[in-house]
């Protein structure tokens, strides 16, 4: 998984160096906001994507006395970052790029540049998008808003979001460029700027809203949860298992607190050899589980409570 998503990462910084080049040239040459939006949001993601790696390998580093549980949620926080930055340096600008050229609109003389290089632009996002989509996984029958969703690595599908979004600007900034021109209207130009802007923040507040979520201590999903209940429950010494307690400290690093009652036939000895047989059948099925904790109640026990 870890292989899996950095290629996305690589896929999507290599496609939007080039994009980003050739769309400031064009915006250049050419005049147009929606074009220079363009290159904006194409130097966003660039950036991104940069952040992204630089979450990934912080992430990757060894517990230590102050961070028990190791650095996982760095990758969290980076993504966090990623989505203010797409929120302010690509919305806010594209926005504000707009509304500067709806106050003082240009009329775009010669828009062949931007038909070349808004083609050219749509073949890389295309390849990018299909090497994103490829590597983030999703559960069979599942759609993949849902999989956003329930995913705990933001690294793939905020991949699968920039690259949707910047397909979506593409086509915004043909519209707004090929009606302008027709028409010879130039405030449609301004108004695809405008456009790009709102698709931008609308995938930066749901990225800040999954990277809130994971922040906080989201729980482990429910075919997880239901999975660590059954593993837990098929030992011949327990009685009961209540909800697990989970927390995601990366996408592959689970923290599991178990409230088990157990035989009260069970000695001190036999409830530790449960103890254990539990937390490695667990570790054994379920890799993604690092740290299990077992809180151990006899039917005595709970009979006095």
């Amino acid at each position: 998984m870890e292989k899996e998503s950095r290629i996305a990462i690589y896929g999507a910084i290599a496609a939007n160096v080039a994009i980003a080049a050739v769309k400031f040239i064009a915006a250049a040459v050419t005049g147009s906001s929606a074009m220079l939006s363009e290159g904006v949001h194409s130097l966003v993601d660039t950036a991104d994507g940069l952040l992204l790696l630089l979450g990934k390998h912080r992430s990757a580093r060894p517990p230590d006395a102050e961070h028990p549980f190791g650095h996982g949620k760095e990758l969290y926080f980076w993504t966090l970052i990623v989505a203010i930055m797409i929120f302010a340096a690509g919305g806010g600008v594209s926005i504000y790029e707009g509304i500067l050229h709806l106050l003082h609109p240009r009329q775009i003389e010669d828009p062949t540049w931007n038909y070349v290089v808004l083609g050219a632009a749509a073949v890389f996002e295309g390849t990018s998008l299909i090497i994103s989509i490829h590597e983030f996984k999703k559960k069979d029958g599942q759609g993949y808003l849902a999989a956003m969703r329930s995913s705990k690595d933001p690294t793939t599908f905020t991949i699968v979001l920039e690259d949707s979004a910047a397909l979506a600007g593409l086509t915004i900034a043909f519209l707004g460029v090929w009606l302008g021109h027709r028409l010879g209207n130039p405030y449609l130009d301004g108004a695809a700027s405008i456009g790009i802007g709102l698709v931008l923040a609308a995938v930066a507040v749901f990225l800040a809203s999954q990277s809130r979520g994971l922040l906080v201590g989201e729980s482990a999903d429910r075919e997880l949860l239901a999975a660590i209940r059954a593993l837990a429950s098929a030992d011949p010494g327990v009685s009961a298992v209540g909800r697990p307690l989970t927390m995601h400290f990366g996408p592959h690093e689970v923290l599991v607190v178990l409230r088990i009652e157990f035989d009260a036939a069970l000695t001190a000895s036999g409830v530790a050899e449960a103890i254990e047989r539990i937390e490695t059948r667990i570790r054994s099925e379920r890799p993604d589980v690092k740290h299990i904790y077992v809180e151990a109640r006899s039917l005595h026990q709970r009979a006095r409570a």
